[in-house]
C-alpha cells in the first residue's frame, strides 16, 4: 500500500478511517488530497471485503476541512471552459463518496466550511464534535458552492434554509447543524472519535448486502418520484430474498444465537 501525501487510511476491524491530513492548512482540498481521497475510497476500502463501513475524519482539532485551498486558487484565474471540465472532476469524485456502495460516516473534529461541508454532505451521516462550525461561505468571495452545494444541502435542509446560508455565507454551530437535520449527533470533541466508532461499528454488525440496498434504495428514492421509488425498493428486496445472508438471519433468530453475516 502506498503512502498517501494529504490523507491517512487504517482499518480497525471491519471499518476504515480515512482522515484528511493537512492539519497545517485546516484540511483544506489543495495539493493531491483529491486524489488521495480517490485511492483511498475506490482503491483501497472498496476493494477490502472485510471493511464494511468508513469513517472520514479530519487531523488536528480545528478543522475537518475548511475548503478550497484560497492561497493555491488566488495566484490563478482559470479560464471558464477549463474551470468547468475541472469541476466535473469534482463532481466525479464526490458523487462517488456519496454513491459509495459502503457506509459513509462524517466526523467533524472541527470546521467544514465550503468544499468541506460539501464533502461531509457525500457522507451518509454526520456526526459532529460541539465546537464544530459549517457553512458555506463561497459567495461572499464572489463564487458559488460549486462542489455539489446547492444541491446536496438544499435536499437536506430545504430550498428556503439551504438558499439563507448559501446567501449570506453564514457559519453555524454544531447545535444549529442537529436542529436543522444537517448533523446527526453532537458529542463532546474528547469522545467524537469513540461514538463515530461505535455507530459504524453497529452498521459493520449488520448483513452488509441488506445495508448496500437499503442505502441505494433511500438514496434513489430522494431522486425520483414515489411509484419509481417503490419499484426500486422492490426491486432491492428481490435481489436479495435469496441471499445467504437473510438464510442465515432467519436461522440465528430462530435458534437464538448471533448471525455469522459473510455478505453472500
Amino acid at each position: 500500500m502506498k503512502k498517501l501525501d494529504t490523507v491517512t487510511y487504517a482499518v480497525e476491524g471491519q471499518v476504515a478511517i480515512i482522515t484528511l491530513n493537512r492539519p497545517e492548512r485546516m484540511n483544506t482540498l489543495g495539493g493531491s488530497m483529491k486524489p488521495d481521497l480517490a485511492c483511498a475510497f475506490f482503491e483501497w476500502a472498496r476493494a477490502d471485503p472485510q471493511v464494511r463501513c468508513v469513517v472520514l475524519t479530519g487531523a488536528g482539532e480545528r478543522a475537518f476541512c475548511a475548503g478550497a485551498d484560497i492561497k493555491e486558487r488566488a495566484a490563478s484565474t482559470p479560464p471558464p471552459a477549463d474551470y468547468f471540465v475541472n469541476q466535473q472532476r469534482t463532481h466525479e469524485l464526490f458523487s462517488g463518496i456519496a454513491s459509495f456502495e459502503k457506509p459513509v460516516i462524517a466526523a467533524l473534529n472541527g470546521v467544514a466550511l465550503g468544499g468541506g461541508l460539501e464533502l461531509a454532505l457525500c457522507a451518509d451521516m454526520r456526526y459532529a464534535a460541539d465546537h464544530a462550525r459549517l457553512g458555506l461561505p463561497e459567495v461572499k468571495l464572489g463564487v458559488i458552492p460549486a462542489a455539489g452545494g446547492t444541491q446536496r444541502l438544499t435536499r437536506v435542509v430545504g430550498a428556503a434554509k439551504a438558499k439563507e446560508l448559501v446567501f449570506t455565507s453564514a457559519l453555524i454551530p454544531a447545535a444549529e447543524g442537529l436542529a436543522l437535520g444537517l448533523v446527526n449527533r453532537v458529542v463532546p470533541a474528547a469522545s467524537l472519535m469513540e461514538e463515530t466508532m461505535a455507530l459504524a461499528r453497529s452498521i459493520a454488525a449488520q448483513p452488509p448486502l441488506a445495508v448496500r440496498f437499503a442505502k441505494q434504495a433511500i438514496d434513489l428514492g430522494q431522486q425520483v418520484d414515489i411509484h419509481s421509488a417503490l419499484q426500486y425498493e422492490r426491486f432491492s428486496a428481490a435481489m436479495i430474498v435469496d441471499s445467504e445472508d437473510r438464510k442465515e438471519g432467519m436461522r440465528a433468530f430462530v435458534e437464538k444465537r448471533a448471525p455469522r453475516f459473510q455478505g453472500r
